[in-house]
């Protein structure tokens, strides 16, 4: 038995347009003789009646008084409802197909409500299943607790479970179709230049989606990964076969990865840095300890002799000034700021990389606010407002330079 796992997003099912070019997809992949498992997510986005974002307004939001596990019941609807809507789509088009659950799928959670971890997949059921029929489709997002009880896997969850259901299945490979035709070296929405990426390693593609490229959840690569199942990330608006992401001794096959210095550039907005000054008596340790207690992630951290300097989301701002003033600790605010990523397989011990970031973010009157690196990315903080002229600079440095070398 052939099987292949394709996953629909929220805008690839949010209509009756949209679902059936998804099902010419499926169609496509039945007369290939392919047995296939679809993940869906909940139908279209925020202001569509069943998009996550929707039914968390329903609560009130942030302000909810609901518990997590409460939360999550609600959550896991706009997949279930997705679920039923395109199996019975499947079903008037006389394709054999039935629907489940996360659960019925097998999906296996730690238990953290709103932000589950898969912690099993048995596929016993859905095997069963898929000697009667063609198409199972899944609700994705979604498991079950020990002991019982509903979890949702956190944003992105869909990507995840489409994934650990594909190594669960030893899949021939992992569809991912969104709204995208790909991987871009940069977000097509800001870069006009911005080219599609026919193949990439699976720690390319992790570094952008960690990084902010949001064609793909990192956790769903990893899991792929591990099993070296090839996954594809593709459009379900278009017949092409989009990016491939697999291995980098197969993607040796199609180009050097060492020869690409750079993949692509990635961004993030909506940050703030902070400056806390630290002294004998306010140390580092202890402010660090705080926020952690608080389970506050920060990114971004540079340490020096007399302060400590991070970021965090804005809508965290309030909540880490109140924690550190509550502890006497002194803190400089830059508000609107935005991370901008260069990541690449090929940074790693090259000479020049950060004159070049500093040469072409100066010619367009850029400020560096702060900066790290890695060795297969270098991030530098700038101010939202410089964004877009920041993330242009820098693809014209390194990814056209590359494109004309690989032509």
């Amino acid at each position: 038995m052939k099987i292949i796992v394709q996953k629909f997003g929220g805008t690839s099912v949010q209509n009756e347009e949209s679902r059936q070019l998804a099902f010419n997809h499926l169609q496509s992949s039945i007369d290939q003789g392919y047995k296939v498992v679809v993940v869906v997510s909940a139908i279209g986005r925020l202001g569509d009646p069943y998009a996550t974002d929707t039914l968390l307004e329903l609560i009130g939001a942030k302000e909810t008084r609901l518990s997590l596990r409460e939360q999550d019941m609600l959550l896991s609807v706009g997949e279930t409802i997705s679920t039923a809507v395109f199996t019975n789509m499947l079903l008037e088009a006389d394709i054999k197909a039935t629907g489940f659950s996360g659960a019925q799928a097998g999906i296996r959670t730690s238990g953290e409500y709103t932000a589950g971890k898969i912690s099993e997949v048995d596929v016993t059921r859905l095997r069963e299943t898929l000697e009667t029929v063609d198409i199972v489709v899944v609700a994705g997002f979604q498991g079950s607790a020990p002991n019982g009880d509903v979890t949702t896997l956190g944003r992105g969850g869909s990507d995840t479970s489409a994934a650990a259901l594909g190594v669960a299945l030893a899949a021939e490979r992992i569809d991912i179709f969104t709204d995208v035709d790909g991987m871009y070296t940069a977000d097509p929405r800001i870069v006009k230049n911005a080219r599609s990426l026919p193949t990439v390693s699976y720690n390319e593609v992790s570094n952008m989606a960690y990084q902010g490229a949001k064609v793909i959840h990192p956790r769903a690569v990893e899991i792929a990964m591990q099993a070296k199942i090839p996954l594809r990330i593709r459009s379900t608006y278009l017949k092409g076969e989009g990016t491939l992401v697999t291995s980098q001794t197969d993607v040796s096959g199609h180009f050097d990865v060492k020869e690409r210095l750079v993949t692509g550039i990635a961004h993030v907005t909506n940050l703030t840095q902070l400056r806390v000054k630290t002294d004998y008596v306010h140390t580092q340790q202890e402010a660090f300890a705080i926020l952690a207690e608080a389970n506050i992630s920060l990114d971004f951290i540079n340490i020096s002799t007399n302060e400590i300097v991070f970021t965090v989301p804005e809508q965290k701002r309030e909540h880490v000034l109140a924690l550190l003033k509550e502890a006497s600790y002194e803190a400089e605010t830059t508000e609107n700021c935005a991370k901008v990523s260069i990541v690449g397989a090929g940074i790693a011990g090259v000479p020049g990389v950060t004159a070049k970031i500093v040469s072409a973010l100066s010619r367009k009157n850029i400020a560096i606010l702060q900066s790290a690196d890695s060795h297969t990315t270098v991030w530098i903080l700038v101010e939202e407002t410089d964004l877009i002229a920041a993330v242009n600079a820098l693809h014209d440095e390194f990814c056209i330079e590359n494109e004309l070398e690989e032509e």
